[in-house]
């Protein structure tokens, strides 16, 4: 099943989402209870999704991102083989091997905070006072069902509750600079998440298609089987020490095809505008804006995707 969070005329509350693209009202039928955070859904557990009434009336409003995390999202970088050897030919890798070995041994973990999670049709900051080099990456988003602490690769996939798709938007100057990744990954509006939360029983993650567009050019054109590290890997390397909660998000890596690896490197600028996809989880989009400044508050254009 898919689910949208929207903010309309009755406030915020999630919907189903159609084979239409119609979001539709969604309660729990035992209790009654509205739904206006994905959060509940999860936490009423595996059999959540069944508990849930699907009302007849269409729900409208302004998309918001599927869920924002109460705490940071969990990133892996350089997980597919062709994109290690992509960002290692760059120059702007600070955490390679000095022997160019460009293949990780074991999953590079970072994370973004929950405050730079942006709605599809939000616009992007490019920061331009701080960074002249910004990124796109498209990636598949898991969203965590079960709290899950020392999970086994075998048993890793039942704690996984859905899929969403996410834009690691980078700047690759702060990237390199700064000789990590949170700053360059962090700031406010990198993580653009949506259009909706999709329940794992309806993708097939072993071979998923994850493509990304720029000003509708194909730039990224990748299956999940290509992976260096797969899902249930990540969440086991994840668990082993750190307890994942329900809602959680892991951000699983990009593939090839970022803009740093063209020659000359293809940033984002004033006006882009990005699409990650995949079939199943629908199409992030977001245009890159004009500069924020400090006198000059964030504006979210949004997304009007379901008419009231």
């Amino acid at each position: 099943m898919r689910f949208a969070r929207v903010h309309g005329k009755d406030g915020v509350r999630v919907c189903a989402v159609d084979e239409h693209g119609t979001g539709r009202e969604v309660r729990f039928a035992d209790t009654g209870a509205s739904v206006s955070d994905l959060r509940q859904i999860i936490d009423a557990g595996p059999r959540g999704v069944g508990r849930l009434e699907i009302g007849s009336r269409a729900v409208g409003g302004r998309l918001l991102a599927p869920l924002v995390p109460a705490r940071n999202i969990f990133c892996v970088g350089r997980n597919y083989f062709e994109h290690a050897a992509e960002f290692a030919k760059s120059g702007f890798d600070a955490t390679g091997s000095p022997d160019g070995q460009h293949v990780p041994e074991y999953p590079v973990v970072f994370t973004k905070p929950a405050a730079s999670v942006i709605a599809s049709g939000d616009v992007v900051d490019p920061h331009t006072d701080l960074t002249s080099a910004l990124d796109y990456e498209g990636e598949i988003g898991v969203i965590v069902g079960r709290r899950a602490s020392k999970v086994s690769r075998n048993e890793a996939m039942d704690y996984v509750w859905g899929y969403t798709l996410v834009n690691d938007v980078t700047a690759r100057d702060l990237q390199r600079d700064h000789k990590q990744w949170f700053i360059g990954k962090s700031l406010d509006t990198f993580c653009p998440m949506g259009p909706w939360a999709v329940t794992a029983d309806e993708i097939d993650i072993r071979d998923l298609r994850l493509q990304t567009r720029v000003n509708d050019e194909l730039r990224q054109n990748a299956s999940t089987s290509q992976m260096i590290f797969d899902v249930a890997t990540i969440i086991e390397t994840l668990s082993a020490g750190i307890t994942l909660e329900p809602g959680d998000v892991i951000a699983t890596g990009t593939p090839v095809g970022v803009g740093i690896g063209f020659d000359p490197p293809k940033y984002l600028t004033t006006g882009d505008q990005v699409v990650v996809s995949a079939p199943g989880l629908g199409e992030l989009t977001n245009t890159i804006g004009p500069a924020v400044g400090r006198d000059r508050p964030q504006v979210a254009a949004g997304a009007e995707l379901f008419v009231e």
